[in-house]
């Protein structure tokens, strides 16, 4: 089993990354937004705490985002492939909640794979995808923003899963087909 946790700035082609993982490896993929506003959406009990944090312009406490994981995860049964965790962990306090979730069904993130690109690249991308789909966050006030948060609340992810010996930096800057082979070197080691 092969769980990763694809890590980097907005705009640093974690989706595009993602998809072709599950394509390649048949893994899961576990978005947080994604899962936030499905579990909304179906109305469950989960959802209705969270849409009452949302509601309030609140963040989602960690140990009600782990739930929504770990229930998810579960979700997938005990025979699956793997799955990656996109937009979580953000934090240390998250990591360390993931690494628990995960040890308690005997399983482990194998790999931290981060998508190293500079920030003037991620501008051009995060403002060429707000005109291509009209995403109202991305503009250049709210992406300087979103860059500033990311700087300093996750980017201490990179030393901790560092640490834990499983980070791996890829340049995310260049040709998608080399990006996609330098991320598959590090699946087929793991």
């Amino acid at each position: 089993m092969k769980n990763i946790v694809i890590f980097g700035a907005p705009g640093s082609g974690k989706g595009t990354q993602s998809d072709k993982l599950i394509e390649k490896y048949g893994l899961n993929h576990i978005s947080t937004g994604d899962v936030l506003r499905s579990e909304i959406k179906k109305g469950t009990e989960l959802g209705k705490t969270a849409a009452g944090f949302i509601d309030k312009g609140q963040l989602i406490p960690d140990d009600l985002m782990v739930s929504i994981l770990a229930s998810v995860y579960d979700s997938f049964g005990q025979a699956h492939k793997g799955v990656i965790f996109d937009g979580f962990p953000r934090t240390i306090p998250q990591a360390e909640a993931l690494k628990k979730m995960l040890d308690e069904r005997g399983d482990k993130v194998a790999a931290m794979i981060e998508l190293d690109v500079p920030e003037d690249e991620l501008m051009k991308r995060l403002i060429q995808r707000g005109k291509d789909s009209g995403r109202a966050d991305d503009n250049e006030e709210t992406i300087k923003k979103r860059l500033v948060v990311y700087h300093s609340q996750t980017q201490p992810l990179i030393e901790w899963y560092n640490n834990e010996g499983i980070h791996y930096h890829i340049d995310g800057l260049g040709d998608l087909d080399r990006i996609f082979a330098d991320i598959c070197k590090v699946m087929d080691e793991i």
